[in-house]
């Protein structure tokens, strides 16, 4: 079942390019049914989900055997609920308007390619597919914003990105590489890896491979200093686009970080979470007041993903910080983490379609052309301040159950530096009020007279993000439950 997620994408996007031009208007909602799918997967996945038990779900077929490689596929409660915003992202990415440039063909075979891709990151329990998938994602987001960016700098930034991440990559492969050495009999199976954990806890070898790996993700997540890609990305990106890679693309960094960081290299991890919390933190703090700094709005929103992906790692430190605090703490630590992952993807896939939306109506995104929005446009006004409260971490909200968790656990195993952390959700909460104090406040320039409210296609895409980021915040149950089962395994080491 899980295999149909992967799989009916990439043959519908292979169909999609091959419709002849005269009907080629039937790329996109060809494309829209076709995403509904992993939605219908992930309803089905969740209903059947064992609250009791690790890896689920799970499908397997030999893929080259004399080295150990599988096609393996399976969910557990840290991938269920990124796979579940994986599939709803990319439904309401598809859903959004966007001029797709008379490239329609094109434009949604690479969103179903990218889809698969993404999908195949958090699905896969073999180290070579996920290796495989991960590498491949890089190629999708590259011409989505090399093709359909904006700016005379869309293809500069496109190949920044996707040179800077393919560096990360191979850093990974060799990591990757280096515990399949350690295996005994040879295999990348992440299952039984992390089952037997093969690699020794101490001397080089290990510490050069935490190093490796570390540094694949870091690029991806972004931590502070290798994020310098990821602004011009944002920036340039069209606003579908740029959803995805804040709402999926870092969440595979960030999930590699728990996955194979600290599943496969729990010692190790140990080790190290002390300066990854505090790299963390850095991340936190240099995110927020450089987008305290911003006068484009879609560059403010792409600084504070380097501020939120900080409170995720700073989570999974305190989670991997084995020995110090208590189990609780660090459990609390890692649920708040994930929900952190899925809360950041749904408001900050919110608030860059969003800002897609004004930049269709004022052609810049530069905040001090703009004021006095909210009586124009009351719909996108009350979306977009829902998202940035939610962001900020407004109780209610699921931003601030992620936090809360974060904090809460981080607490009990590194005070200090939550301490030193909480400081990130003030800036946030300055710069999104002066946001909002920019946009939607005061008189509306004269240019603006003719402004339009968000268009019903608009409301289809970002008002099922909003509503749950809504229940999220009141009910978070449904989802912590899920999360718990991989927490509690994760804190007791």
């Amino acid at each position: 079942m899980l295999t149909l997620a992967i799989v009916v994408p990439l043959v519908v996007a292979a169909v999609t390019l091959a419709i002849p031009k005269r009907h080629e208007h039937l790329a996109r909602p060809l494309a829209i049914v076709t995403s509904f799918l992993p939605l219908v997967v992930v309803a089905i996945s969740w209903a059947r989900f064992d609250f009791s038990t690790g890896f689920q779900l799970v499908e397997s077929a030999q893929w080259i055997p004399s080295l150990g490689i599988s096609y393996t596929v399976g969910v557990d409660g840290l991938s269920l609920p990124l796979v579940a915003l994986t599939a709803l992202l990319f439904t309401v990415s598809m859903v959004f308007p966007f001029d797709v440039l008379g490239k329609p063909r094109a434009y949604f075979a690479t969103f179903l390619f990218l889809e698969a891709i993404s999908l195949g990151v958090f699905l896969s329990l073999d180290l070579i597919l996920f290796f495989v998938f991960w590498d491949l994602s890089l190629v999708g987001m590259y011409f989505l914003i090399g093709i359909w960016g904006h700016g005379e700098d869309a293809k500069r930034s496109a190949l920044k990105f996707f040179l800077y991440t393919l560096l990360g990559s191979l850093a990974l492969l060799l990591g990757i590489l280096g515990i399949y050495l350690y295996t005994d009999p040879r295999t990348f199976s992440m299952i039984e890896i992390i089952d037997k954990l093969p690699v020794p806890a101490g001397g080089l070898a290990a510490t050069l491979i935490f190093v490796a790996v570390g540094i694949g993700f870091a690029v991806k997540t972004p931590l502070v200093p290798l994020h310098t890609w990821l602004p011009p990305a944002h920036v340039d990106a069209p606003a579908p686009a740029s959803t995805i890679l804040a709402g999926v693309l870092l969440k595979m960094g960030t999930y590699g970080f728990i996955r194979i960081s600290l599943q496969m290299l729990p010692e190790t991890f140990q080790r190290f979470a002390l300066p990854l919390a505090i790299l963390a933190v850095v991340s936190i703090l240099y995110g927020a007041l450089v987008a305290m700094a911003q006068t484009n709005l879609k560059r403010l929103v792409a600084y504070t993903s380097v501020n939120h992906m900080g409170y995720v790692i700073l989570g999974v430190a305190a989670a991997g910080a084995i020995g110090l605090g208590s189990e609780a703490s660090r459990s609390i630590a890692m649920t708040g983490a994930v929900v952190e992952m899925v809360a950041h993807g749904l408001i900050t896939g919110a608030l860059f379609l969003l800002s897609g939306s004004i930049y269709a109506r004022g052609k810049t995104y530069e905040l001090d052309q703009y004021g006095g929005l909210a009586g124009a446009s009351p719909r996108l006004s009350g979306i977009m301040m829902l998202a940035a409260f939610a962001s900020l971490g407004l109780p209610g909200l699921a931003g601030f159950v992620a936090e809360f968790q974060i904090f809460a656990g981080t607490l009990g195993v590194f005070p200090w530096l939550a301490a030193i952390g909480l400081l990130g959700i003030v800036i946030t909460a300055a710069l999104f009020l002066r946001m909002i104090q920019q946009l939607f406040f005061g008189d509306l320039p004269a240019r603006w007279g003719d402004w339009k409210d968000l268009k019903r296609a608009e409301l289809y895409a970002l008002v099922p993000l909003a509503a749950l980021v809504v229940v999220i915040g009141v009910v978070p149950q449904w989802l912590i439950r899920v999360i718990d089962t991989f927490s509690q395994m994760v804190a007791r080491g």
